[in-house]
């Protein structure tokens, strides 16, 4: 038996769905530039180029609808990090993932109404919304407008360390995608947490 708590409105489904569909054109994209044989690469340059800044630019447009939303509904006490006890919580929850789960032991902090996030996903979404993507959302309309950058950065070329900045953290991101993507498959069942990005509501054991 499964109890449902409607916790993802069609704001958050749609921006979810938009992050993910450019996600990829940007992973596919950008490493069709960075690390494709020019003989043989996954994208045509020209096309690699167009969809990575097209997408880039709707990501950023999102992001930008995201904060607002994110300023006006209650959504942003899911975000706020208790910082006391919070080391002990997260070595429960990561012992949880590693052993707890293949055990058949409950979620020590279980999704609900108030708390649609566990402690490390709470740390780890902060991290990545309000860390990463600026970081990737500002190195990559830099890249766009290359004139913006600084020539030298303590004898180092500023489009040279923009470029590997926007690549590291494109890096993160993608290892980001990876992980989230295998927890998402951690639900009631496999399928339980992708459907709730159809259908806004979270499926519990």
């Amino acid at each position: 038996m499964s109890d449902k708590l409607y916790l993802y409105p069609v704001w958050i489904r749609v921006w979810h769905v938009i992050n993910a569909l450019c996600f990829l054109v940007l992973l596919v994209s950008g490493i069709s530039m960075q690390y494709s044989n020019p003989e043989y690469p996954l994208l045509p340059f020209d096309i690699a180029v167009s969809s990575h800044n097209i997408s880039g630019i709707i990501i950023f447009i999102a992001y930008l609808f995201f904060l607002a939303a994110f300023v006006v509904t209650s959504n942003k006490r899911h975000y706020k990090i208790v910082f006391k006890g919070l080391s002990q919580r997260l070595f429960k929850q990561i012992s949880y993932y590693t052993f707890g789960v293949f055990k058949g032991e409950s979620s020590p902090y279980p999704t609900t109404e108030m708390a649609k996030f566990n402690p490390l996903q709470q740390v780890t979404y902060v991290g990545v919304l309000f860390v990463l993507y600026p970081i990737l959302i500002a190195t990559g309309l830099a890249l766009m407008f290359p004139e913006l950058i600084i020539d030298n950065f303590f004898g180092v070329g500023g489009t040279l360390l923009t470029a590997l900045l926007h690549a590291s953290a494109g890096f993160l991101a993608s290892m980001f995608l990876i992980i989230h993507l295998y927890f998402a498959t951690m639900g009631a069942t496999v399928s339980a947490n992708f459907k709730s990005i159809l259908n806004g509501y979270h499926e519990s054991h």
